[in-house]
């Protein structure tokens, strides 16, 4: 019998995934924090609940939405960049209650390499490098990562994706407007949402609980080379680098996550 999962968070990624999951089988159910995208996805046949966390309490239809599944993907960013005030790891505590009190067994945690650090020797992060960074979202993104693994009421694996790519959202078409962008010669890591549902799926379907991955496309040209060739293919704005100074970056090997998960990497960076 296939498990039941649930999906905080039906957006972007989690809207597609979920929809991946449901045609394998599975018996998803998911959030969002929107009104209406809250009446799209019902009216989409979806088993869905509108679902709000903040620092002090979690608003909706959390209980409900936990209720009778086995799985629980947690994919919610900490949004930090619009709100750089915002108390993540606050939110995530005021959740794992409502965790610990529902039939959930095993935590998907959808995390980011924005744990590790820029260094200028651009040095290669594996799954077992620890986290390093002194940014405020990686710092808060790290503790999360602790405050559920150490949980011993349900078993947890961190899953960490380098910069999202599909057809449509591309960084390249920030960077084009951007001016003086620093670490020109930094390598790029980035993982198409494709290829995200697919490691997904796997670890979800080979019960991969209690594990660490980084995942990301294994292509890693530089900064400077990479986006100006985008932006060309786009036919847009060529990106403005500071090519002064030293550049400072990190290399995500995911090679590791596909060889313990039996994936292949499938959608290539390059032409999207």
């Amino acid at each position: 019998m296939m498990m039941n999962i649930s999906i905080i968070g039906l957006g972007w990624l989690g809207k597609p995934l979920g929809d991946a999951l449901v045609n394998l089988g599975y018996v998803v159910k998911g959030s969002t924090t929107s009104n209406d995208k809250l009446s799209v996805l019902k009216e989409a046949g979806y088993d869905a609940y509108k679902v709000q966390m903040n620092e002090s309490e979690v608003q909706g239809d959390i209980a409900e939405l936990l209720a009778y599944s086995e799985v629980l993907i947690l994919n919610t960013p900490p949004g930090l960049r619009r709100n750089p005030t915002s108390d993540y790891v606050g939110k995530i505590k005021q959740l794992v209650p409502f965790i610990e009190r529902s039939s959930i067994k095993q935590v998907l945690f959808i995390g980011s390499t924005a744990v590790f650090a820029d260094t200028e020797s651009m040095h290669i992060i594996t799954n077992n490098t620890m986290p390093n960074s002194e940014g405020v979202s990686g710092v808060q993104l790290a503790t999360v990562e602790k405050l559920l693994m150490n949980n011993a009421h349900f078993k947890t694996t961190i899953l960490r994706f380098a910069g999202l790519v599909d057809e449509r959202r591309h960084p390249a078409t920030m960077m084009s407007k951007r001016k003086q962008i620093p670490n020109p010669l930094a390598p790029v890591n980035l993982i198409h949402r494709e290829d995200c549902i697919g490691v997904i799926q796997q670890i979800i379907s080979q019960r991969k609980w209690g594990e660490v991955y980084n995942a990301a496309y294994p292509l890693h040209p530089t900064k400077q080379e990479y986006y100006t060739n985008i932006c060309e293919q786009k036919k847009i704005a060529n990106p403005d680098f500071n090519r002064t100074g030293v550049s400072k970056g990190k290399l995500i090997d995911g090679q590791k996550t596909a060889e313990e998960l039996n994936y292949t990497y499938t959608h290539s960076i390059v032409n999207e």
